[in-house]
């Protein structure tokens, strides 16, 4: 704030706002000034908000809107003059509110200030990593033994789901995806009702949340026997994904990253069938900084947490896609997703 000639910061997105002061609920806004942090939030989180927060942030809780609240608070901070905002997630109408009812101030847009700090972990936040990972790769293993063709795509996603809440995971970060035959070569395909047959491939990318914090992982296997060609796209991309998983390491571009996987994906044969990044940071959310992708100038930060996951996609055909967590320690990466990469076929 003070590089940034910056009196104050508001913060609106939520992950942040629990980055920040370790506030979990969905509505409120954190004003961030030299002297204390001032959380609004409404009566829903009267108690929560206190027993998260009030030990760090000044709590208001607010009967009528956060913007009244941020209103008549703003006032007592009479060193604050300008103010920064996060132009990534403020509404456009709640810009208007900055101009209008809060033109006193001066009002400055800001970009990535707590992000770039999220994107570094610490000791607590890889431990929670961690954990959501074996919640994650723990439903895998109780899974797989279960699947058998005949299943719909839905009825997988739904045993596999219910394993994650078992094992612990407060939500799902994202839907899952279980993608089988041709629908495996949709990157991001929506889960359906389609019913597996016997040789497809069967794509699962989900994760998992404990204490905040993500896992993303997805897997690849054939429900009965692969084919030489299924062979061939699989090994391929398990090579690709141990390469990256070597190379990455922090002081290194995010493209520099990306190119270690494509480059050999592409010297194989498949550069046009991997059309998506190499991967992304993880944490309070499920996609966050840093990205490792070809437009990705960017250095990767020490202590990030990132996704390793190469993939080739054929259309009409089938996709594979291995993807693994990966920490980057200041003595090198360290793969986090112990699952095996080895093409397994479910009987």
């Amino acid at each position: 704030m003070k590089a940034s000639e910056l009196d104050g910061l508001l913060v609106t997105s939520m992950p942040n706002i629990r980055y920040l002061t370790g506030f979990s609920g969905s509505s409120a806004v954190l004003l961030v000034t030299p002297n204390e942090p001032w959380l609004i939030t409404d009566f829903r989180y009267k108690t929560q908000a206190v027993d998260e927060a009030g030990g760090l942030a000044r709590v208001s809780i607010e009967s009528q809107s956060l913007w009244a609240g941020l209103w008549r608070l703003l006032p007592e901070a009479s060193a604050v003059r300008t103010v920064g905002f996060e132009s990534a997630h403020l509404l456009h109408r709640d810009f208007e509110r900055l101009q209008n009812a809060g033109k006193q101030w001066h009002w400055k847009p800001t970009i990535d200030f707590a992000e770039d700090l999220r994107a570094q972990k610490d000791e607590n936040e890889l431990a929670l990593i961690e954990q959501a990972i074996a919640v994650a790769t723990g439903a895998l293993q109780s899974v797989l033994p279960q699947v058998r063709a005949g299943m719909t795509e839905s009825t997988i996603a739904g045993l596999l789901e219910g394993s994650l809440r078992d094992g612990g995971s407060e939500g799902l970060p994202f839907p899952s995806i279980v993608a089988s035959g041709s629908r495996s070569a949709l990157p991001h395909a929506r889960t359906s009702s389609r019913t597996v047959e016997r040789g497809d491939f069967l794509l699962m990318d989900f994760g998992s949340v404990v204490g905040g914090y993500c896992a993303d992982i997805t897997r690849t296997v054939v429900v009965g026997k692969c084919d030489a060609r299924q062979r061939e796209a699989y090994d391929i991309v398990r090579e690709a994904n141990a390469r990256a998983s070597a190379a990455v390491r922090s002081g290194i571009s995010g493209r520099e990253a990306d190119a270690v996987a494509r480059d050999y994906i592409a010297g194989n044969g498949y550069g046009d069938a991997f059309g998506h990044s190499l991967g992304h940071g993880i944490g309070l959310e499920v996609h966050e900084a840093p990205r490792l992708a070809a437009s990705a100038e960017g250095l990767l930060p020490q202590n990030a947490v990132v996704t390793i996951e190469p993939g080739v996609y054929i259309p009409e055909w089938g996709g594979v896609r291995i993807e693994d967590d990966v920490y980057l320690g200041g003595d090198g990466s360290r793969i986090l997703t112990s699952f095996p990469r080895e093409l397994l076929e479910l009987s």
